[in-house]
């Protein structure tokens, strides 16, 4: 996918690891003001002014082929620099240093925790619309405290810093809903399948994390 960019969009790379979702996932940074393209190639991405994370599958096979292509060391790389990441959904779990879901399989140690199986006695997986409570205020989230954002999702992230979380949602659990470490923004819900809401997440991201200062609509 690659469109000519408007004057001064931010880039935004989509990483292509064979997870689900990356298309919408485009498309909503596109109609939300930024230059989306999707790529399976690191140097290609790390052209980019920022790296979505999209993710929809298992754990485990989601790291190995996010490993395969050299996103690993594209991301470490990124975290080091302190250059803008958002991870959504099984995008955001692999940055985690692992998860119940396939124990044997390291994350990718970005973010310190790992994720758990959301609780017994409630439908798993996860799909639906719930409450955000923005606990700790973050520019992502302006606007946003007591939204509605949808999710599909079996796995939450258990941050081993409590800080970290700056939205949550119940459900069965206090499941963090948006986390945050330095540059790294993760959502566990899906923006791209969250309509308005979604769509003002990543114009607050695109204006607070990629390219402050420039006339993006939030």
């Amino acid at each position: 996918m690659s469109t000519a960019p408007a004057p001064g969009a931010p880039r935004v790379a989509v990483l292509d690891y064979d997870a689900g979702n990356i298309r919408s996932a485009a498309r909503a940074l596109e109609r939300a003001g930024a230059h989306a393209w999707i790529t399976a190639d690191a140097d290609d991405a790390d052209a980019a002014d920022a790296l979505l994370v999209p993710g929809v599958g298992h754990f485990g096979q989601c790291v190995e082929a996010f490993r395969a292509r050299g996103f690993d060391e594209l991301v470490g790389a990124w975290q080091r620099a302190g250059r803008p990441i958002l991870g959504v959904c099984v995008g955001m779990q692999i940055l985690y240093e692992g998860s119940e879901e396939a124990p044997e399989v390291p994350g990718l140690g970005l973010l310190p925790g790992v994720t758990r199986r959301l609780p017994e006695g409630i439908p798993v997986p996860h799909m639906g619309w719930n409450r955000l409570e923005v606990v700790r205020n973050d520019p992502v989230l302006a606007g946003l405290d007591g939204a509605h954002v949808y999710f599909v999702h079996s796995y939450y992230a258990e941050p081993a810093d409590d800080t970290h979380t700056r939205a949550v949602s119940e459900y069965g659990v206090r499941l963090p809903a948006v986390v945050r470490v330095d540059r790294i923004v993760a959502t566990q819900f899906h923006p791209e399948k969250s309509a308005a809401v979604g769509a003002r997440l990543l114009a607050n991201w695109l204006a607070s994390e990629v390219r402050e200062g420039h006339d993006i609509a939030v």
